[in-house]
């Protein structure tokens, strides 16, 4: 009997508390969400200036985004960046995860760290470091230059994924596969990749993310010669500030979102 009453006084208050987390995270959520909904909204205003709440409804920013031949410079060098970055990225990092992983390599721990590094250093100093570096040879504003400072920064989002899938994977199909008569190469390719296939997919998703969206850096590393569109967000905050600036940011959410609903589905699959 006395165990009973207890049993349903613990029910009575796991229901409150429970209420009460699920309200707090609800209200986090939405204050974390709701500048974002004011910035898509702030897309749509017919002013030539931002203003909310709006007194009207417009695309004339959209198609002024897609009417400037500097903004659309600016998009298509940053998409091939991010493509290049995605390939080179993913490859090495998938390298470097089997490494990681089997490897049994010495300092593994300080091979690691260094790897990791990028995801802890603040992208800030990151800039300037690779400002300093690259602005002496010549590889600030050029297509080559943000490839390695983006792969660099895209690397450890490989190697996390990529090493987590390594260590479910049951390495005795592999060693199955070679007694069978496979070489490395062969046992690699149609034992171990498949099973790793979707996370070496949701890391290529998350390169491509850090690359595209990507802006304390490419401040930085942007000059006349090519810049990014997130460095000419950055421009235009301070000299030509319109709701440009929201459209874009507006569609670079959406690609957002769109590539991780994606991920989750392969993930998930």
């Amino acid at each position: 009997m006395l165990l009973a009453d207890l049993g349903s006084g613990r029910r009575r208050y796991q229901l409150p508390v429970a209420l009460g987390c699920n309200l707090a995270v609800g209200l986090i959520l939405l204050f974390l969400v709701v500048p974002t909904l004011i910035v898509a909204a702030l897309s749509f205003g017919n002013a030539s200036h931002m203003e909310f709440p709006l007194h009207g409804l417009s695309l004339r920013w959209y198609e002024a985004y897609f009417n400037d031949p500097a903004w659309m410079a600016a998009t298509v060098f940053s998409l091939k960046i991010a493509v290049a970055t995605t390939f080179a990225s993913t490859l090495a990092g998938t390298l470097a995860a089997i490494g990681l992983v089997r490897g049994r390599l010495p300092g593994l721990a300080i091979i690691e760290a260094l790897v990791l590094g990028p995801l802890i250093i603040p992208h800030i100093v990151l800039g300037v470091a690779l400002y300093l570096v690259f602005a002496p040879i010549h590889l600030t504003g050029n297509f080559a230059g943000f490839l390695i400072a983006h792969t660099v920064l895209a690397v450890p989002y490989v190697v996390i994924n990529v090493s987590a899938a390594l260590q479910r994977f049951d390495f005795a199909l592999e060693r199955a596969a070679l007694s069978c008569g496979a070489n490395r190469a062969q046992a690699f390719i149609h034992v171990v990749l498949p099973n790793i296939l979707p996370a070496v997919v949701a890391s290529a998703g998350f390169a491509f993310l850090s690359s595209f969206d990507e802006a304390t850096v490419a401040f930085f590393l942007s000059d006349v010669g090519g810049k990014t569109v997130t460095s000419k967000m950055f421009e235009d905050i301070d000299f030509n500030l319109t709701p440009v600036i929201a459209a874009i940011s507006t569609m670079l959410m959406g690609v957002s979102f769109l590539l991780m609903g994606l991920i989750h589905q392969v993930r998930r699959r």
